[in-house]
């Protein structure tokens, strides 16, 4: 499990278990994924249930499944914050580039919140995304940044991410998988992130 990670999902499951007794405690490393989506060798996994404990504006129900890259918290490396993720979605799931930009500013802002960012290092996340050409399988793709302060070396950071938009019908699903890197979108830290996303599948 990624250290940094696990104490707010840990948090999210003891607060979402507290409140909804009746309901089995969601278990993300036992948890059985009803799609395909591969783990990398050397890749860390984490899943939590929507909505999120550190952002709880975002309103959907569902699961994010989380592929760390091995140099994911190691700033030394070429794939530093370089992760991708996937949230599985009750039922039909309408996005624009307005509503995906809220979102991650609401998702980042709480992440930093949560990781204890000093007073005097905190920023205001900045996110902004467009529509662009749409991706094989997709119905919608977007690209965009995340202006934020990076929890772990607490400095100035933006990510740039692109983001597929898909449906599983016969599952009443909605897929949004997020790519996400420091680096360019030339970088080769992205043909690996597509690669992981080429491979998904909303069946087993």
């Amino acid at each position: 499990m990624n250290r940094i990670f696990a104490l707010i999902f840990c948090f999210g499951f003891l607060s979402t278990n507290a409140q909804e007794t009746n309901k089995p405690e969601f278990d993300g490393h036992k948890w059985e994924a009803p799609y395909n989506l591969p783990v990398p060798r050397a890749y860390t996994v984490e899943r939590f249930l929507i909505p999120i404990s550190f952002a709880p504006s975002i309103k959907y129900k569902g699961v994010e499944d989380i592929r760390f890259t091995p140099g994911w918290a190691n700033s030394k490396t070429h794939d530093y914050w370089t992760y991708a993720f996937l949230w599985w979605l009750d039922g039909n799931v309408e996005m624009d580039s307005v509503t995906l930009a809220n979102n991650l500013k609401a998702y980042y802002t709480g992440l930093a919140k949560a990781n204890n960012v000093p007073a005097d290092k905190q920023l205001p996340v900045k996110t902004s995304f467009k529509e662009v050409k749409t991706g094989k399988g997709d119905l919608k793709t977007f690209t965009g940044t995340i202006e934020m302060v990076d929890y772990m070396t607490k400095e100035p950071l933006t990510l740039y991410a692109m983001v597929h938009l898909r449906r599983c019908n016969e599952e009443n699903k909605t897929v949004v998988f997020h790519k996400i890197s420091p680096k360019p979108f030339t970088h080769s830290n992205w043909a690996t992130l597509e690669e992981l996303w080429m491979q998904f599948n909303c069946k087993k």
